[in-house]
């Protein structure tokens, strides 16, 4: 278990291939390519050892950089990137692939995903078979989907060969996604949840606030510590080092079993992002 500056231990998930990833991670989404490095080191310095990037973000050197320059081994920081939804053929899927390693400056990623299945423009079997061919290089330990539903990973195993052993999902409060978490749990695809927080929407809601009150947490450390206890893989975002420490401490308390129900009700099958049924966008 990976143990940082601050003596805490974080907790891994072992996947479905025996990869162990930390359970906590740290986020790159909108945080501007010039800005990535510094906040990933900060995040490294806190204690962080996992990191969630992705081409369409735009920030995979930052990462890198902040990976060689916070003077740990490379194989001490798990990394994450996602293949861009601009890539649908074979060809360029592997094309891009070797791209982020060379953005990156790594041999090997941790783990790589499809970034969105886009059933109405793109086969994402396809897409999912060029997955299987990095993974078979070896330069993956492991791959995975984000933002499929149901039936799209049900296709999946009806026409391909290796398991997702992740689905990055949305997944907060307001959006507990049972659904897509159930079939994840039922089949060994860990589930990660991005938008832990609903870009902040849940921190003021009055269950939340109650309840972070009385254990004399905030709400979003809450409401993280909430996605931990479900067994969910997070990673919160921000570049302000005082919140990275602050969603870094959530190992010196615990949710009761009252707390864990209560924040599940709070469930309105509410999405802050797109809709991965619908979802067409392809970068330019």
């Amino acid at each position: 278990m990976p143990t940082g500056t601050t003596g805490t231990t974080v907790p891994t998930v072992t996947l479905n291939n025996g990869v162990e990833i930390p359970q906590l991670g740290f986020g790159v989404f909108q945080v501007p390519p010039e800005d990535t490095r510094d906040a990933t080191l900060a995040a490294l310095e806190v204690g962080y050892r996992h990191v969630d990037t992705a081409q369409m973000y735009q920030n995979e050197k930052g990462v890198g950089e902040a990976v060689r320059d916070s003077g740990l081994d490379r194989e001490d920081v798990f990394v994450t990137s996602k293949i861009s939804n601009k890539h649908h053929t074979r060809d360029d899927i592997l094309a891009s692939f070797d791209g982020s390693l060379d953005e990156l400056g790594f041999d090997q990623l941790d783990l790589v995903l499809v970034h969105w299945p886009l059933p109405t423009v793109r086969d994402f079997v396809v897409a999912w078979q060029a997955m299987e061919e990095i993974y078979a290089s070896g330069r993956a330990r492991a791959i995975g989907v984000s933002n499929f539903q149901v039936p799209h990973l049900r296709r999946l195993a009806q026409e391909t060969t290796v398991t997702p052993a992740v689905n990055q999902i949305e997944v907060n409060p307001y959006l507990t996604n049972d659904e897509v978490r159930a079939y994840g749990a039922e089949h060994g695809i860990a589930t990660e949840a991005w938008s832990p927080i609903a870009q902040g929407n849940v921190l003021d809601d009055p269950t939340i606030v109650r309840i972070a009150e009385r254990l004399e947490r905030t709400p979003a450390q809450v409401t993280l510590r909430w996605h931990l206890q479900r067994g969910d893989i997070v990673f919160p975002k921000s570049v302000t080092r005082s919140r990275v420490e602050e969603n870094f401490a959530l190992f010196d308390f615990e949710l009761s079993d009252t707390d864990m129900t209560d924040l599940t009700a709070l469930n309105k099958d509410e999405r802050t992002g797109a809709d991965p049924d619908t979802m067409a966008w392809i970068p330019s």
